[in-house]
């Protein structure tokens, strides 16, 4: 190591990166996310009818569960936030660029959370088929080839998987309020 090199950082320490910074910031978002995800699920959880064979109530153990999650996600927050110290600040536009290298991930949550909008309206048959087929669209199906086999693949995921479900394991999947 050259010596402007090991005199430019402080003693014992690495040098600072901007990466490392966003990496931080971006779990920090994340589990406050999924910290509100999961005090609202706890709160939900407190209303699930009560069963003869449960003593301690339905809503106990996903209580458990969902207080147990939220205490790692503050766990994971305060790990984190012990790290924004130690980095410098994020260049101008890292967050467009970061945002954009996920933008895949993004439309697949998006069209996620359509689906599950989706389906107690329209039932898993067919919320599902256009689900799948977007899906598969937003992640290459370009091609009229590939569209033929996304659109195979959407029908056997959304008719077959229904049929399957409910012919062979006699469960119903939902069938949709508005039909």
């Amino acid at each position: 190591m050259s010596e402007a090199t090991s005199n430019s950082r402080p003693q014992g320490r690495e040098p600072d990166a901007s990466p490392e910074r966003a990496r931080a910031v971006s779990h920090i978002v994340f589990n406050l996310a999924l910290l509100g995800i999961a005090a609202v699920m706890f709160f939900h959880a407190g209303n699930l009818p009560s069963s003869a064979w449960e003593p301690i109530g339905s809503g106990s153990f996903p209580r458990m569960m969902l207080a147990v999650l939220a205490l790692l996600n503050v766990i994971m927050i305060a790990k984190e936030a012990a790290k924004l110290r130690h980095t410098t600040a994020l260049a101008s536009g890292s967050i467009r660029d970061w945002l954009w290298q996920h933008r895949l991930a993004f439309g697949v949550l998006g069209l996620f959370t359509l689906y599950a909008i989706a389906v107690p309206l329209f039932g898993f048959r067919w919320a599902t088929l256009p689900f799948v087929l977007a899906c598969q669209v937003l992640l290459g199906a370009r091609r009229p080839r590939q569209i033929a086999i996304a659109v195979a693949i959407a029908l056997v995921m959304s008719l077959g998987l229904d049929a399957l479900f409910r012919h062979v394991f006699t469960i119903s999947l939902p069938r949709g309020a508005l039909l």
